[in-house]
């Protein structure tokens, strides 16, 4: 019981870790029920800090992981984005800003990194793990992991979009995003994108979806409102819903089946990127009749 108890009382911040590393849920899981495995099976005395111990037993799991999945990533139809994390959206009070390491569009960024790289900005930037303790997990040493969090780093900085903080401002921004949509309303739809917005679908060759990115105010408007087009009122829903962190929206067809997530970046009051994941594959751990 004395397991169970100290590997439920770190569940929560490992499973952070190995979504954050990996970008899927069902990746995350499988790395959680490794480590406990792991754990169980654990001679007594071995890990004075069960929670350090670990941090690096599902890291270093995750990290494995990383190699086989960008090599399926390779051969990905059209863009890859990350299995999305869908809860009941929170009020304006419950959190003040969003939190960026879990959002969509940084974790789409950490793709471009090398596993290592990966590894060791998520262990040492978000998680504060010691360098010592990450080069026990991707087989270097510190020195070399504090030049890869470093690199990491400064390209996450470089390449992240801009996005506001404000919860109330990315919220009310969404809100109006989706009353657009609802209204088929084109000059809504311009007034709430960014002049440079960019639409990626991520379909997986599973469903219809852009196998390229849409760019631009005016073909991301003309784009969203044909897609509206193509939905039955009577069967469709979209719902305000929290997505990887802030406010987004789900459309689910509980007659369909069909379900897809939209994540959102926002910037001084307007879109800039939109992240839809529409691939099934990705989406099965969502109950879309509960949503």
């Amino acid at each position: 019981m004395a397991l169970l108890a100290d590997f439920e009382n770190h569940r929560s911040r490992l499973w952070a870790v190995a979504y954050r590393i990996t970008g899927s849920v069902a990746d995350a899981d499988d790395a959680l029920q490794e480590a406990w495995l792991r754990w169980q099976h654990l001679p007594d005395d071995e890990a004075a800090n069960p929670g350090a111990y670990l941090t690096a037993v599902v890291s270093r799991i995750c990290f494995d992981q990383l190699g086989s999945a960008r090599a399926r990533r390779e051969t990905y139809v059209g863009p890859w984005l990350p299995e999305p994390v869908v809860a009941d959206a929170p009020g304006p009070e419950d959190r003040v800003t969003l939190d960026e390491s879990v959002g969509i569009a940084l974790l789409a960024v950490l793709e471009r990194l090398t596993p290592a790289e990966r590894t060791a900005f998520i262990l040492h930037d978000v998680f504060a793990v010691p360098f010592g303790e990450i080069a026990e997990v991707v087989g270097r040493t510190p020195v070399s992991v504090r030049q890869l969090a470093s690199r990491a780093r400064r390209r996450v900085r470089a390449e992240a979009p801009r996005r506001s903080v404000d919860r109330d401002e990315h919220r009310r921004t969404v809100e109006a995003f989706l009353a657009a949509v609802l209204g088929a309303d084109l000059d809504g739809l311009l007034a709430v994108l960014d002049p440079e917005v960019t639409w990626r679908s991520d379909g997986g060759g599973k469903v219809s979806a852009a196998r390229r990115p849409v760019l631009g105010r005016e073909k991301v408007a003309r784009y969203v409102l044909g897609i509206g087009r193509g939905l039955d009122p009577l069967t469709m829903r979209l719902l305000l819903r929290e997505v990887n962190g802030a406010p987004g929206l789900v459309f689910a067809d509980p007659m369909g089946g069909r379900v897809s997530v939209f994540a959102f970046t926002v910037h001084e009051g307007r879109i800039t990127e939109v992240d839809a994941v529409a691939n099934p594959d990705k989406l099965r751990h969502l109950d879309v009749r509960a949503l």
